[in-house]
């Protein structure tokens, strides 16, 4: 540790943001990182803990402390305070494949369990990681690492996203000859179409992209596997097929009126917009528009607050975000103390855009849909809401949200965006390789392990572990891949 006093001498810094009614005329990202010296005195103030929490990915009081990628938080704080920056980019590269995606997206989790968090602002970790990984872009660091021997292995990655690019990174780096195939245009799954731009701008995925083509990845777009390409093709082409699909199969409202015209799946919203963007910068109009519309928004996480900053900049007339439970504290509750995630209220960038635009937070709580009304063309024209109270069952203790009688009222809507998460994995998929399902559609394997019960075919991400964060993505796609290498071998140096 170079600094010992390091948190008593600086304070926490982050970069700045463009301000919410600036931002909100483009789709780019708005935050100016800290200049290189104030990142160092950032990294100055890792304490380099006894016992380092942030690193720690374990689970307590029933919640993930630090990062689930055991990064070696740190070791590179410590290199980049003493102006290591190459250094502290290999350093950050041996336990996340992707600093560039979790530097961006990443909720922290590292943060919360950071030691000084206790009794004062943790280490920004989230900018350190950033200004690591770019600072490697722009001198030369990042690039590619061709393995100089092959195995001769052939293995088929079934999706681009976060867990499928990580076990492919993995597997190519050993040597083995990697396929990634994806249904759609472009590669990246969930950080290319389900992610908006605002928070990470797709040039930043191509580049990567282009590093693992030059490692000897091979990349095929429009592949829908189970539909235009046959699962057998694959069995029977490669060694291993890995299934990295995601948990794409959105969750829906089933109240009265659900027919209606002008009700559509947030991620079908956000791919829209995305794919509209990058194609011809939204000038043909090919995407769904919230311009002059009152937009509600039904599912208070992150997926809708996408949504809510989307509308937004679309031109939306009003916006209308639903969350089913209590509000959250906005300091730790007594039962939720440190290095537990802090279970506390935060606004997003959506939520502070919509804020700056209409003159109030657009999160409503404790509110759910009753009914979608259409008028006679059978468009969507109001909804009707009703509120919630948490009720605990008396056998059980649990609590669950239960409608007020004589709450209900009405609300105008043009367009109402589906946010509630998702139930598992699409079924054409697993039908096509045969792989059985838990109850909630993940693709079933032993505890802790990733090869299914299909001859030859493995599992890892979304898929695997249901609905989650990009974080937890690489790990899965890590460690699938580090099975698979055991597996073709007899032995893994993964």
């Amino acid at each position: 540790m170079g600094k010992p006093t390091g948190f008593l001498e600086y304070v926490r810094e982050n970069g700045s943001a463009v301000s919410p009614n600036e931002r909100i005329e483009n789709y780019n990202e708005f935050h100016t990182p800290l200049s290189r010296e104030k990142q160092q005195l950032q990294g100055a103030r890792c304490m380099e803990c006894g016992v380092p929490f942030c690193q720690s990915g374990m689970v307590i009081g029933g919640m993930v402390s630090g990062c689930p990628l055991n990064n070696l938080i740190p070791e590179w704080n410590d290199l980049i305070f003493t102006g290591n920056w190459e250094q502290a980019y290999h350093r950050l590269r041996k336990t996340n494949n992707f600093p560039e995606f979790t530097g961006r997206v990443c909720p922290a989790l590292c943060e919360a369990a950071c030691t000084c968090g206790v009794h004062g602002d943790p280490v920004s970790v989230k900018q350190n990681e950033y200004g690591i990984v770019e600072y490697a872009y722009e001198n030369g660091a990042a690039k590619a690492h061709i393995p100089e021997v092959r195995t001769g292995k052939k293995i088929a990655v079934v999706g681009s996203g976060p867990s499928g690019l990580a076990a492919a990174d993995q597997l190519n780096q050993r040597g083995h000859s990697v396929t990634v195939f994806e249904r759609s245009d472009r590669v990246g799954g969930l950080l290319m179409y389900g992610i908006p731009n605002m928070k990470l701008e797709k040039h930043v995925i191509e580049r990567r992209v282009e590093i693992m083509k030059q490692e000897g990845i091979t990349f095929e777009t429009g592949k829908n596997i189970g539909e235009n390409v046959e699962a057998k093709e694959l069995l029977n082409d490669f060694d291993i097929v890995i299934l990295a699909c995601g948990a794409s199969q959105p969750r829906d409202i089933t109240a009265e009126g659900r027919d209606a015209k002008g009700i559509y799946f947030a991620v079908d919203f956000l791919t829209s917009t995305t794919k509209s963007l990058l194609d011809n910068d939204l000038a043909e109009g090919s995407f769904i528009s919230a311009k002059n519309k009152h937009v509600v928004i039904i599912g208070g996480g992150d997926t809708g607050n996408d949504c809510v900053g989307t509308a937004v900049r679309h031109g939306a007339k009003s916006v209308l975000q639903l969350e089913m439970m209590p509000k959250l504290p906005d300091g730790r509750a007594e039962d939720n103390p440190w290095p537990q995630w802090a279970r506390v209220c935060k606004t997003d960038y959506g939520q502070e855009e919509a804020a700056a635009v209409f003159g109030a937070d657009p999160r409503v709580y404790q509110t759910t849909v009753k009914e979608f009304v259409k008028n006679k063309k059978g468009e969507l024209k109001e909804l009707v809401l009703v509120k919630l109270e948490a009720v605990k069952d008396k056998k059980t203790g649990r609590l669950s949200m239960k409608e007020v009688k004589g709450s209900e009222y009405t609300v105008p809507a043009d367009l109402v965006l589906i946010a509630a998460g998702f139930t598992g994995s699409e079924s054409y998929v697993t039908k096509a390789f045969g792989v059985e399902t838990d109850g909630r559609s993940n693709v079933k394997t032993q505890a802790g392990r990733y090869a299914t019960n299909a001859d030859k075919v493995f599992v890892c991400g979304d898929m695997h572990r249901g609905q989650s964060l990009v974080v937890w993505a690489i790990r899965e796609g890590r460690e699938c891949a580090r099975e698979v290498d055991k597996t073709l071998l007899g032995y893994t140096n993964l």
